[in-house]
Parts: C-alpha cells; sequence; structure tokens
C-alpha cells in the first residue's frame, strides 16, 4: 500500500511538472510576450498591461502564482547508534532521497475606501522529508518542508487577511506590484494594520540576500533565525495582527500571532490573550559608502503551555515511572521507558529571544548578510526548530559580471547551539520535537550552503544546491551528512 502510494505520489508530480513546463513553453517564452512585454519576467499582471487592460501603478486587483518543486539526496554517514533505547528522532544514516512541491495563488483586492486592502492565497504541497522530519536540530534542509506534509498533494488556505494604510505625510513611495502586494503610492510616514492568517515571517526579519524561500538559500537557517520559536502551526502560519510605523528609513512593527494547541502540532489555539506569540522589530535602512543596506532588531515572547528541560528531568529523577512510555498527554511518541519526557511538566511559559539582522549591498552585483539570536533556552521548541541560539552569514551574487544577471550565486554559514539543561535532557534520551538520538555528545550544529540558480527561460529557475550538515542534531557522535538537491521554481 505505501508502494502505491509512492508510485501515484510521483506519477502526480511528473503530471504537473508537465503541466509546469507546457505554461512555460506557451507563455514565458511565446513571441508575442518578447515583443510585447517591458518586463523580462513573464507574469499574468505584465501580460494585461502591456495589452492595456490593467494600471501596474495604482492597482485595484492582481494575481500571481509560483510553483517550487526540491528534490533532494544524501548518501549514508557514520552513526554508531540511531535511536537508541527506543527513542525516535533520529536522522537515519543509511542514504535517502525526499522532495517537496508547493505551489501557490495569491490574490489581492483594494477596497472601495482609501488605504484598504485585502488579500488570500490558497497553498498546496506534497513532500517526503530525511527520516520524517527528525533528527536536525537548526539546519534543516529544506526551508519548504513542514510537519504534517504527506507525499500526496494537499490544498489548504495559507494567508487571508485585511491590510489598512494611513498616510501620514512625508514623501511619496511607490509600492511595485507582487504576490500579496498591490501596487500604489504610499507616504514615507505612515501606519498599517494587518489582522487575519499569515506566516509572521511575512513581515518580520526580511533580508534582500536570505530569505526569498524560493529563488535563494534552500535550508531552514537562511530564511530566518533557527532561534526565532515564532509561534505558528505545522504549516508556518498564525492568525493574528501586526501593526507597522514607518518614518522615512526607520520602521517599528509589533506581532501578536497564536501558537499551536499543542507543540509543532497543527490545531491552532484561538484564545490569543491566554497563549499568544509577541515580537517586536525595529528597522532602519541607511547608505554606507553609496551603497543599499539595513539593520534590524528583533526580539519575541511566547507565552505558551510548554514543558521545561530542569523540570522534565527532576520529574524523572523523582518517579522513574514519569518517562517517555507512559505519559498520556501529547508526546512525541518515544518507546524509550529510561528517558524523561516533556509531557509530564507542560504548564503556562514564557520563551524570549533577542536577534539581529544585518544586509549590506557592496557592489551592483554581490551583497552580504548576517543573522544571530539569542534564546532562553529553558522550554522545548513550540513551532519552529529545537535551536536555543543561532548565527548565519554569507553573500549573494547574481550573474552580472559573466552574463547572467537573472543567475544567482550564493554561499552560506550557519550554526545553533542548545541551552545547558536542552543537551542534558537530550544526553538522557528525552526527545524534543526534532531530535533526540537516545544520548548525546554535544556540540554546536554547522550547516554550509552553496548553490547556484540558472535563469533557463523568463520566470524559469533551475537550481543546484549542495549542504555539508556537521553534528546533526547537535550530536557529534553522528555525521557528517553531505546533502544534494535539485530546485525548479517557476512564476507567473
Amino acid at each position: 500500500m505505501a508502494d502505491r502510494r509512492i508510485y501515484l505520489s510521483i506519477y502526480l508530480s511528473m503530471k504537473l511538472l508537465k503541466f509546469v513546463l507546457l505554461f512555460c513553453s506557451v507563455f514565458l517564452i511565446s513571441p508575442a510576450y518578447a515583443e510585447n512585454s517591458d518586463s523580462n519576467d513573464f507574469s499574468i499582471m505584465q501580460e494585461l498591461s502591456d495589452h492595456g487592460w490593467h494600471d501596474m501603478e495604482d492597482e485595484a486587483w492582481n494575481m500571481y502564482g509560483q510553483f517550487t518543486y526540491i528534490s533532494y539526496w544524501h548518501g549514508s554517514f557514520n552513526a554508531p547508534y540511531t535511536n537508541l533505547n527506543g527513542s525516535n528522532s533520529s536522522l537515519e544514516p543509511k542514504q535517502d532521497y525526499g522532495y517537496t512541491g508547493t505551489g501557490d495563488l495569491y490574490f489581492g483586492l483594494k477596497t472601495w475606501w482609501k488605504g484598504g486592502e485585502i488579500y488570500a492565497a490558497p497553498e498546496s504541497i506534497a513532500e517526503a522529508p530525511f527520516s520524517n522530519l527528525k533528527g536536525i536540530g537548526g539546519d534543516i534542509n529544506d526551508f519548504e518542508l513542514q510537519k504534517n506534509g504527506g507525499r500526496l498533494p494537499i490544498v489548504y488556505r495559507s494567508r487571508a487577511y485585511f491590510k489598512q494604510t494611513i498616510d501620514l505625510g512625508g514623501d511619496k513611495v511607490h509600492l511595485d506590484s507582487g504576490p500579496m502586494q498591490l501596487a500604489s503610492t504610499v507616504d514615507s510616514r505612515r501606519l498599517t494594520f494587518r489582522v487575519g492568517s499569515f506566516s509572521i515571517l511575512d513581515f518580520f526579519d526580511k533580508n534582500s540576500y536570505s530569505g526569498d524561500l524560493r529563488r535563494q538559500f534552500m535550508n531552514m537557517a537562511f530564511m530566518t533565525h533557527t532561534a526565532y520559536d515564532f509561534a505558528s502551526d505545522a504549516r508556518g502560519y498564525s492568525f493574528g495582527g501586526v501593526v507597522e510605523y514607518f518614518h522615512d528609513d526607520w520602521a517599528i512593527r509589533f506581532g501578536r500571532i497564536t501558537p499551536p494547541k499543542n507543540p509543532n502540532d497543527l490545531p491552532i489555539d484561538y484564545r490569543i490573550f491566554k497563549y499568544y506569540g509577541d515580537q517586536v522589530e525595529i528597522e532602519h535602512h541607511h547608505k554606507l559608502f553609496g551603497r543599499d543596506g539595513a539593520a534590524r532588531l528583533l526580539g519575541y515572547r511566547n507565552h505558551v503551555s510548554a514543558g521545561r528541560f530542569d523540570e522534565a528531568i527532576a520529574a524523572f529523577q523523582n518517579d522513574p515511572s514519569k518517562n517517555a512510555t507512559t505519559c498520556t498527554g501529547y508526546n512525541y511518541g518515544s518507546e524509550n521507558a529510561t528517558a524523561p519526557d516533556l509531557c509530564w511538566v507542560r504548564r503556562p511559559q514564557n520563551k524570549i529571544g533577542i536577534g539581529i539582522n544585518l544586509e549590506q549591498q557592496v557592489t551592483d552585483d554581490v551583497g552580504l548578510f548576517f543573522r544571530g539570536m539569542y534564546s532562553d533556552g529553558k522550554t522545548e521548541v513550540f513551532a519552529y526548530t529545537s535551536a536555543d541560539r543561532s548565527m548565519s552569514f554569507g553573500a549573494l551574487a547574481n550573474g552580472m559580471r559573466w552574463g547572467r544577471e537573472k543567475d544567482q550565486l550564493g554561499v552560506g554559514y550557519a550554526q545553533s547551539w542548545i541551552s545547558g539543561q536542552h543537551a542534558k535532557y537530550l544526553g538522557m534520551g528525552g526527545v524534543d520535537g526534532f531530535i533526540g538520538d537516545g544520548k548525546i555528545s554535544y556540540s554546536p550544529e554547522r550547516a554550509v550552503n552553496v548553490f547556484y540558480s540558472v535563469n533557463l527561460l523568463s520566470s524559469l529557475w533551475v537550481t543546484g544546491d549542495y549542504q555539508l550538515l556537521v553534528n546533526p542534531a547537535f550530536n557529534a557522535d553522528r555525521g557528517p551528512v553531505d546533502i544534494y538537491s535539485v530546485k525548479m521554481h517557476v512564476e507567473f
């Protein structure tokens, strides 16, 4: 039965790939489009604008879409033990294959009153992660992966929210048309409000060179801080509100969003005044030697029902019957009867963290980035990755120097850490969301990500990607792991 599902998934994926390539051949390189378009990128909106049927400077509505398919493989690696004593969260050391396929449609509509906008985005995903998405702490190889995805495509609402802009003066700023953005002209000093469902990363911790989910780095360590345990369901989306104030080159934003009912689970707890995730970010754009740059300071505070590592350890030491196999509450399914478990000690807790995000253009074709975050490391991962502290940096270049301006080359390094109590809990055989080998020889988890993206057609990119993962799940006894990937991405 499992084999039939795999074959059906591959069959459906190939059918979808065939449709996308047919779409590309008909539209993206059609002579009519090449002659009439003012843009090198194909889009439905640009095509309508070129025929005089749409105003790309002041939009009443728009629609965009994307499809991304990623296939990846890792070879066998050193692992003297795997899922020791019945633990269940190791990365399997034998060679393995996986994939993700995602498709999105983005809709925007202006209201009849000034400054109001409505956005919605249905999304589809099919996936097959390494080891059921277990065994990697912060440097998960594919940013598209979700905690409850399946091999067959499923469709769901990723975003649906209302936005209101209130102009307060200053210079006029033009906002370009794009996915989840209507083209318009606004004041450089303004307030914006959003309420609905979205990813908090749509608005917080943005970076020009590290964070574009489909065109840039593939590893999650470069999507945001891996220690940023932002509240979200298992797909990465939340319900809540965001308010932003822009003052010329400065911006400050605050967001409150809903967490899942249980750690790393899909159902959301909508009691937003009882359990929530808060974040505040200050942003400044600058010129350094005439080149654009930005600095962002982000702080977050989650108030959720979570387990502390020291309390789980103490509960087990005081009563060994309170182990990973006996808890009837929400748990991760470990069969290790000699290990503590967080399910015994979950109660309302606060989790806090602070991070910095820098970007700087250095030449016309090269930009640098850096992120670093410190979280308190007292409680379990609730929604993102198992890292308690994290850092990433690197460079992104386009192919201007060799006549391939729409190609991209990226090189990045990431490292993440866990707290002493977190490491002690894992060393006793505990599991935490994604990780837990049954014991641990603690060392920071490290990743190198190198990729080259080739622009084949006007809006079609194919990317070759290599990642080196060292100390998977913060365990020096296992790895390193070589991961090779191919990505196809099309926009319309």
